[in-house]
């Protein structure tokens, strides 16, 4: 018995985000097959074909952006048949031919049809993680936090993992866990494998954390993957529209529906009387250490 920790950021590209996000999405090996065939299914019926194969991979940033709402509020909402319709019409006429032509002017129906699909999948994702049991797990850390200097697993990393375990921990048969990230350029994908073995075999904590958390992870191609696009949509929602305590800067009101599904997903964990969200928000990165010092006179 083992558990999928998909892992996927939002808010790095230090843009304009208000926070950086380290999300994830937690899945029982058992459930993880068939909750893909339900994801991929849920494609098709609000899409009417595979986005992600087709058109690119389904980020939060491409399906919940403002104009995605400023255009599914042109007109009422579509029914379903008809909305499927309309959206895939507007993809299609958003292709190429052979020679590279479009395939002619997309109408304004087909455009508030395509932008309303767009928010009632990613509801009906987070309908399916809760409906299979998945878990979500975050590190949001304010775009202004102070840095480390040192070559070790940075907080927000480390926090993932504690959560992580604190879920595996709780269950009756001590599961495994094993942690999937979206593929990073090769060095960096080295400088994490080096940084989470440092951690696990040299750290107490780390330590202790392995006998269920597997310390090497896993690579993959986020377009290849769906669990990986799910994590990217719920780091999306978090840097944009969800607040937990600490979190004050404007949130963009329109997401808080989804961004409130996505906190149900939490997991809630009690160690020695304290109760621990999976949702852990970090105002400084730097280790006690390097706080010390930077605050001593």
């Amino acid at each position: 018995m083992s558990y999928f920790l998909f892992v996927d950021d939002s808010g790095h590209d230090h843009r304009d985000s208000p926070y950086e996000v380290l999300a994830g999405v937690c899945i029982h090996d058992r459930s993880l097959w068939n909750f893909v065939c339900d994801l991929q299914s849920a494609e098709i019926e609000f899409f009417g074909r595979r986005v992600s194969r087709e058109s690119g991979e389904l980020k939060g940033r491409r399906l919940l952006k403002r104009k995605t709402f400023r255009l599914a509020s042109q007109r009422p909402p579509i029914d379903p048949p008809d909305r499927t319709r309309l959206a895939l019409g507007c993809l299609q006429r958003g292709d190429s031919d052979e020679s590279g032509t479009k395939q002619g002017a997309v109408t304004r129906a087909e455009l508030t049809a395509l932008a309303q699909a767009k928010i009632s999948f990613v509801e009906r994702v987070l309908k399916l993680c809760s409906q299979y049991g998945c878990k979500a797990l975050a590190s949001i850390v304010d775009r202004d936090a102070p840095r480390p200097h040192g070559d070790f697993l940075r907080k927000d990393y480390a926090y993932l993992f504690e959560r992580f375990f604190y879920f595996l921990d709780d269950q009756a048969d001590r599961p495994l866990g094993l942690v999937v990230f979206d593929e990073l350029e090769r060095s960096q994908c080295h400088v994490l494998i080096d940084q989470m073995a440092r951690y696990f075999r040299e750290t107490a904590k780390g330590r202790a954390r392995s006998a269920q958390v597997i310390p090497e992870p896993f690579f993959v191609h986020s377009e290849l993957t769906t669990a990986i696009q799910v994590a990217d949509i719920l780091a999306y929602l978090l840097v944009w529209g969800a607040r937990i305590g600490g979190m004050d800067r404007p949130a963009r009101q329109e997401l808080s529906d989804l961004a409130n599904l996505a906190c149900r997903l939490r997991h809630r964990s009690y160690r020695e009387g304290h109760q621990i969200w999976s949702f852990s928000y970090i105002e400084d990165l730097r280790p006690r250490e390097e706080k010390r010092e930077a605050d001593t006179p």
